[in-house]
């Protein structure tokens, strides 16, 4: 659990029993300054001997806070699922795989240097492989520093050549460190023109598109990679084939 939650958490927790069952006040009417510095340290000692023996009362407020954040961040994506369907879905400067007429689109929030997504990515090739009405949306999301951007913003270029498809794989499979020079050597390896590729990667229309990305990342409360969106399921991390194709025949049959 975040540091920054366990701590919010524990003060709520203090503070609550403080206020509750030692001065039985009304909450809104008591401040820091109603008590003298003997009284606070006595309060404080009273608190910590009552946790001591009442651990579940903390463990209680931990898992309230917990359920609390997700019960928050469930909503939010669901609303944004609604809103930002189009964005989603259907932004033309997203790259497709699959079937473009498909009657379940599997969306991906990925970067090129994230071992979770290198991990995912043959199981999502198969998938490809062995469903035909799949529709597949690349979302090029560039969280891991610099060298991500680079690549994604590679191979978003390379589309202008029709060598999206070719450049996405080639980067996916690349091990090792990527850099400006391995990115650009992958692009090559697959018969894209480098000299114009560098050009390309100018184009304005590819920042709008990584920012485009990182506004829906956030509106649907992903903050990492992979993530994925399968039907009206927001899944953050990887997933198994399996769980990937109950997810889609979930979607399917709704």
């Amino acid at each position: 659990m975040p540091l920054l939650l366990f701590r919010s958490a524990a003060v709520a927790a203090a503070t609550l029993i403080t206020l509750v069952t030692l001065i039985g006040r009304p909450i809104a009417a008591v401040a820091a300054d109603d008590f003298t510095p003997d009284q606070r340290r006595a309060i404080e000692a009273i608190v910590k001997d009552y946790l001591a023996k009442n651990p579940d009362v903390l463990l209680d407020a931990l898992q309230a806070a917990e359920d609390k954040i997700k019960a928050e961040a469930h909503d939010k994506a669901a609303a944004a699922l609604v809103t930002q369907r189009q964005a989603l879905l259907d932004d033309p400067q997203s790259p497709v795989a699959g079937n473009p007429n498909g009657d379940v689109s599997v969306v991906e929030f990925f970067d090129y240097r994230c071992p979770y997504c290198k991990q995912v990515e043959p199981s999502l090739e198969t998938l490809l492989g062995q469903d035909h009405q799949l529709r597949f949306v690349y979302k090029e999301f560039p969280v891991l520093g610099s060298e991500s951007k680079v690549a994604a913003r590679a191979a978003l270029a390379s589309r202008k050549q029709g060598k999206y498809d070719a450049v996405h794989r080639a980067l996916m499979a690349l091990k090792g460190q990527i850099d400006d020079s391995a990115i650009m050597k992958t692009a090559a390896s697959v018969g894209v023109d480098v000299e114009r590729l560098k050009q390309d990667m100018k184009s304005p229309d590819i920042d709008s598109e990584i920012k485009a990305t990182y506004d829906l990342a956030d509106a649907l409360d992903i903050h990492g990679t992979p993530g994925f969106v399968i039907g009206n399921e927001v899944v953050p991390g990887a997933i198994s084939i399996e769980d990937m194709k109950q997810l889609i025949d979930t979607a399917r049959h709704k």
